[in-house]
């Protein structure tokens, strides 16, 4: 049987990336999905394929239901299965503003590329994983959403973001329950501060936050931290868990007193 084949979407920089290579590290074909920036993507296929692993680059924009369509058929078209989704892309909103001036456009495109693209990408990938695993193609399918600590996590400045995290729990929630009779699980991997472009805007931010203990584990957390969370889950650590939350965040979570 061939290499099992994940399909990453935003996997040009970032926690895409991190995924990216630590799959490619152990094998797999990687699906690297981008946007907009061409020569980032470029370069996580170089790693990827020094790292051992077969790569394809696929241009499309995850708010669009012409090019999710592309993604799933380029996908199968180019490696014959599809074993692993795995919805990284998202985007913070392009101006931090309060809650109370929020517009409406901010809110739709936020949520297009974080919520509404992922969701509607996930159904068309579980109906080809549910084809493959018929075909016995692939004998499982695995889906991975990339959330945040901000599902839970007031920003008054960036609800939209915040807003689309917490639906993104939800739908993992849901398609862990359609799924489940049909060898295909699926996760949420919940991340904390991690060194990305995203962050970067507030790094002395964070950089103080952390210093002073927001985080039980005092440090960034960085993509290679996020992969491997990823491989453990592709390659079938938790065969007895799903609509599962993992938490990469530090210890956030735990609410200390």
């Amino acid at each position: 049987m061939n290499a099992a084949v994940a399909l990453i979407t935003g996997a040009g920089r970032g926690i895409g990336r991190g995924a990216a290579l630590a799959l490619a590290e152990r094998g797999w074909g990687v699906v690297i999905n981008f946007r907009g920036n061409a020569e980032a993507a470029e370069d996580t296929l170089r790693a990827v394929e020094q790292a051992g692993g077969r790569g394809l680059l696929l241009q499309a924009d995850v708010a669009s239901a012409t090019d999710r369509e592309r993604l799933i058929d380029e996908t199968l078209r180019h490696f014959g299965r599809l074993d692993a989704l795995v919805n990284n892309a998202g985007m913070a909103p392009r101006q931090r503003v309060d809650l109370l001036d929020l517009s409406e456009a901010s809110y739709d495109e936020v949520m297009a590329v974080n919520l509404k693209g992922p969701f509607f990408l996930t159904q068309r990938a579980a109906k080809a994983m549910l084809k493959l695993i018929e075909a016995q193609t692939i004998l499982r399918g695995v889906i991975i959403n990339i959330g945040s600590i901000s599902a839970y996590t007031s920003s008054v400045n960036r609800a939209e973001y915040c807003l689309s995290k917490a639906g993104m729990a939800m739908m993992t929630r849901l398609y862990a329950d359609r799924l489940a009779d049909h060898a295909i699980n699926v996760y949420e991997i919940r991340p904390g501060i991690i060194d990305t472009d995203m962050t970067s805007v507030a790094k002395a931010k964070y950089d103080k936050l952390i210093a002073e203990g927001l985080t039980p584990i005092r440090r960034w957390g960085t993509p290679e931290d996020v992969g491997r969370a990823v491989v453990a889950i592709a390659e079938g650590a938790f065969p007895m868990s799903t609509g599962e939350v993992i938490n990469v965040d530090g210890g956030f979570h735990l609410r200390r007193l």
